[in-house]
């Protein structure tokens, strides 16, 4: 608002135009009136912004007044009602019968009811500035006469009229941010080995049972992966796994993540020593095989004879194929700390296309993006989710053939670097946000209790020896299982596709999230099937998965459905709502109390290139009751151009800071 100049006042007045009337229009208050009784909407439009005491002159008040009470009974509002409403005596004092009618003869349009409400609001708040004005004029003059008594808590008091928001009209507004309570993992969902040793290492560290719970996930993920599918109706599910645990540190992530998987350290290694002989013997195999090939490759070359050459030759040629049959195995490795997509080809290749990465920190994720080749690189994560062959050619080395890759993930990390995978587009880009999930876990710092109950050693050594024999005894299969479901649980299936699909369309709590919630009943059956293994570790899995163990899963679903959530908005993955934010902050940081796209543009390029690019932004902060768009005014006869839309902000958006909202 600019300013007026400021003007010298002589002769002893205080004000050069004393008889100039405060700021009103009637014309508009006219127009409210009259659009009231033609209108049940205007009357709602005019309600939402005014309350009766913005009207300048005291008729109209009265008009009003007995508008609202018909509305507020239901009457109709038209003018003989109006007139029945007021009485003779005040029906008189007003103008009479025909000044009602004269009031909706002269309205434009009732759809204009709201524009010029406010029209009215804001000429209100001008008369209470201009007599705010007048009092401290008279403040100050008793000041100059000697009467200083608490002039400053009278100036303070004069200006709290015109200084104070007035929220009157808006609603509570809804926050940008999650501020929902988060739900615990479900540990009673998993099977009892395994639910009671993760309850009692969360007490034993005293840290949330989601770190436990989820690394559960993963470890049985470890076990299953690639060895075990999961047959729905039509479709097929792997039972790998990405799970994602943010917590901050001081957390002990570290003596979870540790204790939890010594199991498949211990496995791995009793892997590695039966493997050791064999792979020994294929090793001198190999060397006998050279030797034999090297021998004759000799012979046939000072052999003179020809029929005698060609007899080395041959013997040459066996000991080469018998060479290449001697492939010595990779020593048996279930799982690596971290390693750059390249590496963990490599290892999902000699694996038999099995691999994990199980790690206390999110290392991988910052590989992937592309720390050390400049460039991100998803695709063995990509296909090592779905369990997708892969090929791989690269110059000046063999090319690596995966039928089927299965990556597990098990990884604990800090918020931050979950925040910052946003940093790369590409994670959405390429679905890997979609594959993940996540649980943003409370931290239980500053209420810890310092004399935990520690885990019974028969419950670790249980959960050591069960989780230990279904690890070596998937690993022994050769070929791929595949679970199936009973009828029930099958129908159990079927009903979660149905209430799923329609949280996809806009509006709805998915629709922002198409990525991950396309995925989310795939996520369910993998831990349906992990669960049943869980359960059947003695080796009877070849039953099918129940539907008591199908609503475990969902439970645990639902869990990570919620968490998902959380993490989206922590990465800011919906740049709708990013969008909105970004507007919001500049709302704040600005006290701007409105403005049009245009505006916002200006003041936030490159964000915004152009008025189209802010309108996502827009109605989200509009639908969460931070900003409302002014109604547009009446266009002249032979207007040009459409005025931009006006928008106004919140009264309290500029002073409570981003945080809040």
């Amino acid at each position: 608002m600019t300013k007026p100049p400021l003007r010298v006042v002589d002769g002893g007045h205080d004000d050069p135009d004393p008889h100039r009337a405060l700021p009103h229009d009637l014309g508009a208050e006219r127009q409210v009136l009259g659009a009231m009784m033609l209108s049940a909407r205007a009357v709602a439009d005019a309600r939402q912004v005014l309350d009766g005491s913005e009207f300048y002159r005291p008729a109209h008040h009265e008009i009003w007044q007995a508008i609202c009470d018909l509305a507020d009974r239901g009457d109709p509002c038209e003018p003989t009602a109006v007139a029945a409403e007021l009485g003779p005596r005040r029906l008189t004092k007003v103008g009479g019968g025909p000044y009602l009618h004269t009031l909706i003869q002269d309205t434009v349009s009732s759809t204009q009811a709201g524009y010029y409400a406010h029209r009215l609001a804001e000429l209100a708040y001008a008369r209470t500035v201009a007599t705010t004005g007048i009092h401290l004029i008279q403040l100050g003059h008793q000041a100059a006469d000697g009467d200083t008594t608490d002039l400053r808590g009278a100036v303070t008091a004069a200006v709290q009229d015109i200084t104070t928001p007035d929220a009157r009209g808006w609603p509570t507004p809804t926050p940008l941010e999650a501020t929902r309570e988060l739900p615990a993992f479900p540990l009673p969902m998993l099977p009892d080995w395994l639910a009671e040793y993760a309850a009692r290492l969360a007490e034993q560290t005293q840290t949330p049972a989601d770190l436990s719970g989820c690394l559960a996930l993963a470890v049985l993920a470890v076990a299953a992966g690639g060895k075990v599918w999961v047959q729905a109706r039509g479709w097929r599910e792997p039972t790998n796994l990405f799970t994602v645990i943010a917590l901050g540190p001081g957390n002990r992530k570290s003596e979870v993540f540790a204790a939890m998987t010594a199991p498949i350290r211990a496995a791995e290694t009793m892997l590695r020593e039966k493997a050791q002989p064999y792979i020994t013997d294929i090793a001198i195999q190999r060397r006998v095989a050279e030797a034999d090939m090297e021998k004759a490759e000799k012979a046939a070359i000072n052999a003179i004879d020809a029929i005698v050459r060609e007899q080395h030759l041959e013997d040459a040629r066996i000991a080469a194929e018998r060479l290449q049959e001697l492939q010595i195995p990779a020593e048996p490795r279930l799982f690596s700390d971290d390693a750059t997509p390249e590496i963990l080809t490599s290892q999902l290749a000699q694996q038999g296309g099995r691999m994990a990465i199980l790690s206390p920190e999110g290392e991988i994720f910052s590989i992937a993006a592309g720390r050390y080749s400049g460039a991100p690189n998803f695709a063995v994560l990509k296909h090592g989710h779905a369990g997708e062959g892969m090929r791989i050619d690269r110059v000046g080395r063999p090319s690596e053939i995966i039928e089927s890759a299965h990556v597990t993930l098990g990884i604990c990390t800090q918020p931050d670097v979950l925040a910052g995978l946003a940093d790369t587009p590409q994670f959405r880009g390429q679905g890997l946000l979609g594959r993940l999930l996540y649980a943003v876990p409370a931290s239980l710092l500053g209420y810890r209790d310092a004399s935990p109950e520690l885990i019974p050693a028969h419950i670790t050594q249980t959960y050591a020896d069960t989780l230990t024999h279904l690890i070596t005894r998937l690993h022994a299969i050769t070929e791929p299982i595949s679970l199936t479901f009973t009828d029930q649980a099958l129908s159990a299936v079927q009903e979660l596709l149905r209430e799923t699909e329609p949280r996809y369309r806009p509006g709805n709590d998915l629709a922002h999230m198409p990525d991950w919630g396309g995925k989310y009943p795939g996520a369910i059956v993998r831990i349906a099937g992990l669960l049943h293994l869980a359960a059947h570790h003695h080796g009877t899995w070849h039953r099918p998965i129940t539907a008591d163990t199908f609503a475990c899963a969902r439970q645990i679903g639902d869990y990570y459905l919620t968490h998902a959530q959380a993490a989206y908005d922590l990465i800011g993955a919906d740049p709708d709502l990013a969008d909105a934010r970004a507007l919001r902050d500049w709302i704040t940081r600005t006290g701007t109390h409105r403005f049009t796209a245009n505006d916002a543009v200006r003041a936030l390029r490159p964000r915004f290139r152009k008025v189209a690019d802010t309108e996502p932004g827009l109605r989200v902060l509009e639908a969460h009751g931070w900003i409302r768009r002014l109604p547009t005014p009446p266009r002249a006869s032979g207007a040009g151009r459409t005025r931009a839309a006006l928008y106004e902000a919140h009264p309290h958006a500029s002073e409570d800071g981003p945080g809040c909202l």
